[in-house]
This record gives C-alpha cells, structure tokens and sequence, in this order.
C-alpha cells in the first residue's frame, strides 16, 4: 500500500490531505497496547501482559529485550521514561542516565586530542543507566517480580533467530569490533571466515549477559527468601549489578580496554524519579523531561508556534514548512547553548526558555521571505528577572543579543555549503529505539532508551556493552556552560520520550529513535494530529522535513563534524516541485528521501469509545500489539 497526497490549492501555497491508506494499519486494542523497535520485543510485552502485568511491567520487558537484541542499545546504556500514574493522576520522570566517569574532565580528553569525548569505545561511556531504571520503575510502580519480566529477555539471551539488521551491522562494524576482545567473542562467532558475524537466522547466543541476568534474578529470589518486600528484592538485584560482583567484572573489564569508570562510579549512581517539564499547546499539556534532554526544544517550539495560524498555512505548504524550520532554529539554538544537567552548577535558565512572552519575542524574529541563517540563542534571563551571566561569554562567540530582530552566529558556526554527506546524517539520525505501553487501568509509559549500540564495546564477561554518550558533552564553556564533561555529571542527551495530556486524561504517548531529529520528528507528529487531523498511524508515516541548522549532538571528535548547516533540509522525495522552488528561493539548501518522519511510535488514547489507537513506524522493524 502506498501512502496518497492530495494538492489542493495551487499557486504559491500547497495545501496536504492525507488518504486512509497507510503502509501498516492502525492498532486497537481495549485492554492493552505494547509498541516497540522490534517484533519480538513487542511480543516479550504482549507476554507479560498476558499474564496480568501492567503497562510499567510490560515496559520494562520491552526495554529488556531491546537491549538483549542491540535494537541500537544495550544494557549498559542509558533510559528515559515518562509514566502515567492513574492513581496519583501525575505524570513522572524516570532519570535513568549515567553519568561521566572519574577523570572525565575537559583536560583529559584535550590531552588527547580531542575537541568532543570519543564517539566509540571505552572513553566513550558514562556509567550503566539502564539496569537501575528498569528495577526503580518496576520496583515503584510495577507489580511483578524482576525474575518475571526479565524471562522473555533471558530466553532472548539463551538464544534467539537474529534478525538482518542487526547481523548486517555486526559485520559491518566488525573491524571496530577486532578492537575489544570481549566484543568479539560474542558478536563474531565464526571469526577467520568470510563472514564472521552471524547470519541472518542464525541462532545468535550470548552465555555472558545471561549470566549477568541470572545473577540479578538470583538476588531477588535471595532477598525474597529472607522475608525482603517486592521493592527491596528488586532493588537487591540492582544492587548486585552495581556493587556486587556484576560491578567488579564490569570495571574490570572496562578499564582493561583504557575505560576510566570505578567502583566507586557504580555505587555512587542512582537512577531518580523526577518532576517532568510541561507547556500547553491548545489546551493540551505536553510534557518532557528535564534540560539534561533535548526534550524542552520541543515545549520551546511549540510556545513559539502557538504564535502563528498553522492550520491555514496547509500541511506541508512552503509556509509551514519554512514556518517550522525557524521555529525550530530558534529552540535548538536555546538547547545549543542553555540546556545541561541541572544537578551541577551553573543552573540552566530553564523558567525563561520555557516563558510564553519569551517565546513571542523569538518569534517575532522571524521573516517569512527568508530563511535567517545567523540565528544564535536568545536571553531567556530577563523571564526570570534575572541578568545573563554570559552576555560576555555570547559576545566573545560573536553573537550580539537583539530582541529588535537581529541575532549573529559566531562565523565558526556557518558553513558555505549546507549540502549533507554520509557520515554526517549518521551522526544526525543515530538511534535508539523507543517503548511505548498502555493498559485499561490507566498507566501509561513511553521511553526512549539508548547506548551501548553496535558496534560496542562490551565490559569484560558481563555481556553489557557500553555507553556511548559521552560523546554528547562539550569541553570548552564557549559552546555550553552547562554541558561541560565533569565527573558524576550527566551528559545533555537527544534522548526524549513524551506524554500528553488532555481534560486531564492521557492524550498522547510518544517517542521516536533518531539523534538530533527526535524532537523535530515529535513536534511534526504531534502537530499532524492535533493540527491536521491525522489518525496516530498516519500521523506517524506522514512526510516531516528535518533541519540541519544546529550543533550535532553524536558522532565525530572535531568541530567540523558538529557545525550547523544553516539552510540545510530533509524533504520527502514526492515534495511538489512549487514548494521546492518556493523554498529554494527563501535560501534553503534541498536534500531528500523517500522517508522523513523517522521511526515514530504512538499510542492515541480515544476516551469516546473506551480503546487505544497505536501507530507503529513504517520504517523499520517497528512494531506494535494491541489486545
């Protein structure tokens, strides 16, 4: 089946209607809704939702066996969930990202060279988030047994028919792998043949993390034996994984391989649950988590956009798309600059980023004849009643604040050619993937899990390969005060789940895989729904453009791997030819693809009639299962 466009106005505005007709079907489902990056995964939900878990439950099945299959993570990485709790009627935070090592400091890593922490290896990890986030979410607001949700995963790890993807990235990878001998033993099976990493089908094993999995189950069933609650048998298990012998095995094997996390690193990392950040768009509340995501750009843009008429522009129009473009320029440039982990000094502006008259100051900036490439970050501090400590710090990059309508970029920041090369939408779309689970007594879950993806660096025996984030630190303040690596410091992460609500019940619960594009591809969906109508698969399908005016987030040690491209967009290959000769001559730089709203998973909450409505990516292995 193929997607359908309607051009319903000529001249210079294209307005879009979207046909019935989607590549995959629309779920339902009364009882239960469980959507994932790969099928099995959305069956290790639907099992526990079977056997009369809730969605926190199934959740966490799933996010086990993303990581068990590589989905683009691993155990090591980090997660990041938003939870509906129906019960206190609150929407939650789970902050369960590691954090930079000891000896991670700026200094460090200059030394070596670099201007950003390596993308790849063992420098390149903060400490195990996602063991603690799966016990604190389900020891909180569960209501099985570690040993029970962790089952389908460990089956997974006994062995599994692997898929292509993964395999293919395997021997792709494979040279980089070679570097890391614990890497090897387990992802290149039939090392010295042609082929060394598994074919696709191939009964894919990996005694090592199993093991890792059955110590942690064995700890629950120890503490349980001796009369420990659910929670405290849980949180035995995490404390193996911490501070018992999972922990030494781990360090061990980590700075074997030149890695610098301690001991002291695991037992001093907790994962918390915290309060979520919000803004309402139309009468709903949209929430993200904190400043150490992406995730406020998305609040920042819909503030700015509630300033504009979306709906007469038409989906898709050059208007709208250039509409987007700048609105979103103007939140990523804010993120650029002000976002970092708010447990460190300084603290991050983040009441004014997310003031409504500071968004119409920032939309006032924008032309709509143009695209302004010399956007730079705005100063949200007298939102606070504040003065901004770093005007001085902005003037020394170049930028001069002007609420007027004038904003300079730094010259470092432009490029003469916005065109986009291979490695460079690597770094802008790398992955993750995303869980999505709802049952009928209300809860609600939506994660964006990640870290540790092939090819890994795995930690001596344990099976757990690392996490990568580190790479999303800055070393020099210029760029971001509040992002500089330090130790016990949490890197700003692109990583970010959303929950909305509506006359106080759930509305939307959605996450998408793809680096720096996540919230651009968020945003678009969200406005296809709650904008233009669309249903939540269709909606998840449908043709968004993605913008590369902003500083990457992933992948490469040198500024010129990060810089802006001012200019620079993504558009659907069938993008009428009168919008792209409308965007060109607003200076826009044109790129295309046959898909552009990333891997997108949704549930829709549909209080009139009592059900779910799932949308699942047409993407990739995205799946979802309703009952």
């Amino acid at each position: 089946m193929k997607r359908l466009f309607f051009l319903l106005a000529a001249s210079s505005v294209a307005v879009f209607t979207f046909a019935q007709q989607t590549q995959k079907p629309v779920l339902h489902g009364k009882n239960w809704m469980a959507i994932t990056g790969k099928p099995l995964a959305a069956t290790a939900g639907s099992i526990v939702f079977q056997k009369g878990g809730n969605a926190v439950d199934a959740a966490c099945a799933m996010l086990a066996a993303t990581c068990t299959m590589w989905d683009v993570l691993s155990w090591g990485g980090e997660t990041q969930a938003l939870i509906y709790n129906p019960k206190t009627k609150k929407v939650i935070a789970i902050n369960a990202m590691g954090v930079a090592p000891t000896g991670a400091t700026p200094e460090f890593f200059k030394s070596k060279g670099y201007n950003f922490p390596p993308e790849y290896g063992p420098l390149a990890a903060t400490t195990p988030g996602t063991p603690g986030g799966i016990c604190l979410m389900l020891a909180e607001y569960g209501t099985m047994s570690l040993k029970e949700v962790l089952a389908p995963a460990m089956q997974l790890a006994a062995g599994y028919p692997i898929e292509a993807q993964t395999a293919n990235s395997m021997e792709r990878g494979k040279s980089r792998i070679k570097e890391w001998p614990y890497s090897s033993k387990v992802f290149l099976p039939h090392a010295g043949e042609k082929r060394e990493a598994p074919e696709a089908g191939e009964i894919f094993v990996q005694k090592d993390l199993l093991a890792t999995l059955t110590k942690m189950v064995e700890a629950e069933e120890e503490a349980l034996k001796k009369k420990k609650s659910r929670k405290e048998a849980i949180m035995a298990a995490c404390n193996r994984f911490y501070t018992g012998d999972i922990a030494k095995e781990f360090v061990r094997g980590c700075q074997e391989q030149g890695g610098l996390i301690t001991l002291e690193d695991l037992a001093k990392w907790k994962p918390v649950a915290e309060e979520p950040l919000h803004t309402s768009y139309k009468g709903i509340d949209v929430y993200k988590l904190q400043q150490w995501t992406q995730g406020p750009a998305l609040l920042q843009s819909l503030n700015i956009l509630e300033n504009f008429d979306l709906k007469s522009m038409g989906y898709n129009s050059s208007k709208y798309i250039h509409t987007l473009y700048q609105a979103m320029s103007l939140a990523f440039a804010d993120r650029d600059f002000y976002y970092g982990d708010p447990g460190f000094d300084p603290e991050e502006p983040i009441k004014g980023l997310l003031n409504k008259d500071y968004a119409k100051q920032r939309a006032s900036l924008i032309a709509f004849d143009k695209n302004n490439p010399d956007i730079g970050p705005g100063d949200p501090y007298p939102f606070e009643g504040k003065t901004n400590p770093y005007l001085n710090l902005l003037k020394q990059r170049g930028y001069e604040l002007d609420t007027s309508g004038r904003n300079f970029a730094p010259a470092h920041d432009l490029r003469g050619v916005a065109s986009v090369d291979n490695d460079y939408m690597d770094r802008l779309w790398r992955g993750t993937t995303s869980v999505e689970a709802a049952d009928k007594e209300g809860w609600v879950v939506s994660i964006t899990p990640s870290g540790g993806w092939l090819p890994a660096c795995i930690a001596g025996n344990t099976g757990v390969g690392m996490s990568q984030r580190m790479q999303s630190f800055v070393l020099d303040e210029s760029m971001n005060p509040f992002n500089v690596v330090a130790p016990g410091k949490r890197p700003r992460v692109t990583l970010t789940p959303s929950l909305a609500m509506k006359d106080g019940k759930p509305f939307l619960s959605f996450a998408v895989q793809g680096g720096d594009t996540q919230d651009q591809n968020l945003l678009q969906f969200f406005l296809n729904i709650v904008e233009f109508g669309m249903n939540v698969q269709q909606a998840a399908e449908a043709a968004n453009i993605n913008s590369n005016q902003l500083w990457l987030s992933l992948g490469g040690t040198k500024i010129d791997d990060r810089k802006p491209r001012p200019g620079s967009i993504l558009l659907q290959d069938k993008t009428p030819e009168a919008v792209r000769n409308e965007l060109k001559k607003m200076g826009y730089t044109l790129n295309f693809n046959d898909r552009t709203s990333g891997p997108i998973n949704a549930i829709y909450f549909d209080w009139k009639h009592g059900s779910f409505w799932g949308g699942s990516s047409n993407h990739g292995e995205d799946y979802g299962i309703g009952w």
